[in-house]
């Protein structure tokens, strides 16, 4: 039977794939990657030798045809992304949505998530939160969106490029206000960082850095 694996994987620290993980990798028939480069590397640690595929923006009209095509007669497939869960500000929705519609068994395995391990360690709180995802690069469309977010008492996850965290910064100062922050820089991995405080602390703690690798923002929301 033909089955469409969304396979979670590390965020970073390797040793953080499943078990469940780790098997199903190596018995489906083909694993379909972001970047195969980056998914090899997680596959040589351990010793998967099932073949790769890429799926990215840039060929997913294409791919996802092919792909469900596969799915339909019978092979067993795994959607991976680069980190974390598939579909998560990562492709797959397509190939999901197509394989949902042609009655295909789509199971979730669910495993590492850069978003959620940021709001638990963030300090603030997790009974309700909103997932934004990457905020628009341009100034006037992400104080459009923060200023969506203004009123509501949820929790705010979001991801941004570490060029861009102070600036992202500022505009939360000057949309939301002084509310605590949590910036959480490369998430389990060897140089992980959790900063927090009101927005213009850590502004002021970062202002004469410069940050690298993955970030995930959690903003307060309105008390």
């Amino acid at each position: 039977m033909s089955v469409l694996y969304l396979v979670a994987t590390p965020i970073g620290n390797l040793e953080d794939l499943t078990f469940r993980a780790a098997r199903l990798l190596a018995e489906v028939d083909l694993i379909v990657a972001e970047d195969t480069r980056q998914t090899k590397i997680l596959l040589n640690k351990y010793g998967i030798k099932t073949p790769l595929t890429s799926y990215h923006k840039f060929n997913i009209k294409e791919k996802t045809d092919y792909l469900l095509a596969l799915l339909q007669g019978g092979k067993t497939l795994a959607l991976v992304s680069d980190s974390g869960m598939p579909l998560i500000s990562d492709p797959g929705y397509e190939l999901v949505c197509s394989a949902v519609v042609s009655g295909v068994t789509v199971v979730p395995v669910p495993g590492s998530s850069a978003s959620l391990a940021a709001l638990v360690v963030s300090g603030l709180p997790t009974d309700k939160f909103i997932f934004e995802g990457f905020l628009p690069k341009k100034p006037g469309k992400k104080r459009k969106v923060l200023e969506a977010l203004k009123e509501l008492e949820h929790s705010i996850i979001i991801y941004e490029s570490p060029y861009r965290v102070l600036k992202t910064l500022i505009e939360v100062q000057n949309v939301l206000g002084e509310r605590q922050v949590a910036v959480c820089r490369e998430l389990t991995k060897k140089f992980e960082e959790i900063i927090r405080g009101k927005v213009g602390e850590v502004i002021e703690q970062i202002k004469d850095r410069r940050l690298k690798g993955e970030v995930v923002m959690v903003i307060e929301g309105l008390r």
